[in-house]
């Protein structure tokens, strides 16, 4: 693409006056850095997932609300999270984390287990016990 080329939409980047760096050609040939304000179609797949992600936040805190599910699952979407890197965060297997979505699973969970997720999803231990549902 030619440096003139490089698009500039407007995007959510736009609202806070940031841009992105993409590479073009220039006059003389050679790749040259130029700011881009934003590019229809990527914007359009980003607000996309980001409505996706809402509606996966809004499911599992239904869940939680409906006692189908013990917070963990919230708290992982809410934080962009899937189980390989809440595991990570915690070093519990991915099954385990699992087997402690379920809400009687949940409730048995020692004071260290949960201070594990706690600090994965960095609040206290006490919003994670008490959480019901928003």
């Amino acid at each position: 693409m030619k440096k003139e080329e490089v698009p500039q939409d407007k995007s959510s980047l736009s609202k806070n006056k940031i841009t992105e760096v993409c590479y073009a050609v220039d006059e003389n040939g050679n790749y040259t850095q130029v700011a881009s304000k934003g590019w229809e179609p990527k914007t359009i797949v980003q607000n996309e997932t980001l409505h996706v992600i809402e509606e996966r936040i809004a499911e599992a805190n239904e869940n939680v609300k409906n006692g189908i599910a013990s917070p963990i699952p919230y708290f992982m979407e809410l934080h962009k999270m899937d189980l390989t890197i809440l595991s990570d965060y915690t070093g519990y297997w991915k099954w385990r984390i699992k087997r402690h979505f379920k809400p009687k699973v949940f409730n048995k969970l020692s004071q260290k287990a949960l201070k594990k997720y706690a600090n994965a999803f960095d609040i206290s231990v006490d919003e994670l016990k008490n959480f019901s549902g928003s």
